[in-house]
């Protein structure tokens, strides 16, 4: 063995690509600057070329999350394409899972790279050593470098993957009873140290999971923080939450909850770390300079970084960096023409303009017509069972309303034609329609729950934040067949994860249903979703056997059978709930730019257009 010899190795990374190939956005069917696979591959042949040897590894949610997967016939337009660029090795996001078992096995096997997943799960065993996992539970992918004397060296990188153990739980109706899960970091201790008795000389971690605290918990959903501590693992590739890291400013700032991270340096506890944001937008790069010493090669020194396909100019706008792969664009070229056809094609009219501008505020026209056909729906299910005379509500929440999706991230459809494109964008998760059922005292939790992402503001509070920007807008459930007052004043009860903080807190004010004080000892049903209804978001789901239906018919499908069968739809959102008023107090919060020429609907809050902030949300100024 020679000792001192130095080598550097580049890893590449992708996370949560979504089924985004092509530079576009087929809701609003125009090209992106800031999405797909082609820009992100000009990036990856450049990093390449700069450093011999490196690795392409992605990280997960690749399969699914666009129209172009969707589109029935012909193979993963997405597997093909990472074909096409050489990847090395990709894990399992929780979206792999979204289509059940069966799907996932079809879609791989036209893989030609390897696929890891150390803690996904088709039997659990007595100890890790014993499980069977969905894929391989590690990998050692070999690389041959060379040191600066022109030496050539083999080095033995070992893989492993994560997703977060929720999967089983979010997508329970897809899956049923066909998989089982390991905690990541109980994984992670054993399938590490497997490695280097393997004869691995580094190991990367592709961890589908976000950051957040360094303290393990018990089957963490986001557990990269904690697993940088572990011992033996050398870098990471974070995800799952559509974050970016290393980022000035980001919101995965050190402190008391995040102890050991650097988000301008791109560290957690020492080590690398990349979250590579989401359709493709950046593209995680991290050079390990590599020493030989007695004991094998070690870490002598490590950067991350990231590179964007897109930036954000004055006012917002953003703009492409970089040019599509014609290699990429050519070979993608027929599924994405199928794809804009397909998302064409006429499911009914509507005769007003249909948004998300507003849905985090006030009520929702968007929103209802979703409540509006998961009720018809489950009340045509409950015909002829023993619950067909219990009153039918729907919980239904805003899927794109700005947040980490920017500010393009908003339903947005004028009036006339609606076409598939719309539909996905009112609906693009594969949830299944489910009904539970529930007590008036149930509904009013569900509510607090979904109402805690608010900030607490009290009267006479100047131009205070409004939304705590940590509450996902999936997670703000309305309820459609109810009325009811929030007080702002009163703590928020749940935090972000559904964690009861506040249990003596109560902001749901004067619920009735009917016109008439919401009973709290009364039976309904409650129609929503398989997602949902499984527990995802701490909403207050019951007991096992209050769910009366569980799929298996698709939401989306439901949404579009219900604007088919009304041809013409007149939108309305009448108003089924407001802010109490707080005296003197005003609020801040951001939707789109094109937010402007809808702002009347909010009049009875004496809106104000204020400034774009640098992400290019415009900022409005409500007066509760």
């Amino acid at each position: 063995m020679r000792t001192g010899a130095c080598v550097r190795l580049r890893i590449l990374a992708t996370t949560d690509l979504h089924a985004h190939v092509m530079p576009w956005d087929y809701h609003a069917n125009r090209a992106s600057p800031s999405a797909g696979l082609a820009r992100t591959a000009s990036l990856i042949r450049k990093a390449r070329a700069e450093v011999p040897g490196a690795l392409l590894l992605d990280n997960g949610d690749f399969l699914n999350g666009s129209p172009m997967a969707e589109v029935p016939g012909g193979r993963n337009p997405v597997i093909a394409a990472m074909n096409h660029l050489g990847y090395d090795a990709a894990t399992l996001g929780n979206h792999e899972f979204s289509h059940g078992l069966a799907a996932l096995t079809e879609a791989l096997a036209d893989c030609r790279f390897p696929v890891v997943s150390s803690n996904m799960l088709r039997s659990r065993g007595a100890t890790v050593a014993e499980d069977r996992c969905i894929a391989a539970p590690r990998l050692i992918l070999r690389r041959e470098l060379r040191d600066a004397a022109g030496r050539a060296h083999e080095l033995r990188i070992g893989v492993l993957g994560f997703a977060p153990p929720q999967v089983v739980q979010w997508d329970s109706a897809a899956l049923g009873a066909e998989m089982e899960v390991r905690d990541i970091l109980e994984a992670a201790r054993h399938h590490a140290a497997a490695l280097r008795d393997e004869g691995a000389d580094l190991v990367i971690a592709l961890s589908h999971s976000g950051i957040a605290g360094s303290e393990p918990e018990p089957m963490m959903e986001n557990a990269t923080a904690a697993l940088a501590r572990l011992p033996g693992i050398d870098a990471l590739v974070a995800g799952h939450t559509h974050l970016v890291f290393p980022q000035a400013g980001s919101p995965l700032q050190p402190g008391p909850a995040q102890p050991g991270i650097d988000p301008l340096a791109g560290t957690i506890h020492g080590k690398p770390v990349v979250m590579p944001g989401f359709f493709g937008s950046h593209l995680g790069v991290i050079d390990l300079d590599l020493e030989r010493g007695e004991k094998g090669w070690r870490v002598k020194a490590a950067t991350a970084g990231l590179r964007a396909i897109a930036a954000r100019g004055p006012g917002g706008r953003l703009r492409a960096l970089t040019r599509s792969d014609p290699e990429i664009l050519a070979l993608a070229a027929p599924a994405h023409q199928a794809t804009r056809a397909w998302a064409g094609e006429t499911v009914g009219r509507t005769l007003r303009p249909i948004h998300s501008f507003f849905a985090m505020v006030a009520p929702s026209a968007a929103v209802r017509l979703i409540a509006l056909a998961q009720a018809e729906h489950v009340a045509q299910l409950l015909r002829g069972t023993p619950d067909q005379d219990l009153p039918v509500v729907s919980a239904a929440a805003p899927f794109h309303c700005g947040g980490r999706g920017g500010p393009q991230n908003y339903v947005h459809v004028a009036a006339g034609r609606l076409t598939r494109r719309h539909v996905f964008d009112l609906y693009p998760h594969p949830n299944a329609i489910a009904a539970l059922r529930i007590t008036g005292a149930g509904l009013a939790d569900w509510l607090e729950r979904a109402f805690s992402q608010f900030h607490t503001i009290g009267p006479g509070a100047r131009d205070a934040e409004l939304v705590d920007a940590d509450f996902a807008p999936f997670n703000f459930d309305t309820i459609e067949g109810l009325t009811w007052e929030v007080d702002l004043s009163a703590p928020p009860r749940h935090d972000a994860r559904g964690v009861m903080v506040n249990p003596g807190s109560r902001r749901i004010c004067d619920l009735r249903w009917q016109g008439q004080a919401l009973d709290p000892d009364q039976r309904f049903i409650l129609a929503t979703n398989t997602y949902r209804a499984s527990g995802s978001g701490g909403f207050p789901v019951g007991r096992p056997q209050d769910l009366v239906i569980k799929g298996p018919t698709a939401s989306r499908a439901i949404l579009a059978g219900h604007i088919s069968r009304l041809g013409a739809l007149l939108p309305d959102a009448p108003p089924s709930w407001r802010f109490r008023p707080q005296p003197g107090a005003s609020v801040t919060f951001d939707s789109a730019p094109g937010a402007l020429g809808h702002i009347a609907e909010l009049s009875a809050m004496r809106p104000e257009a204020l400034e774009l902030t640098p992400e290019g949300f415009r900022r409005f100024r409500l007066h509760l």
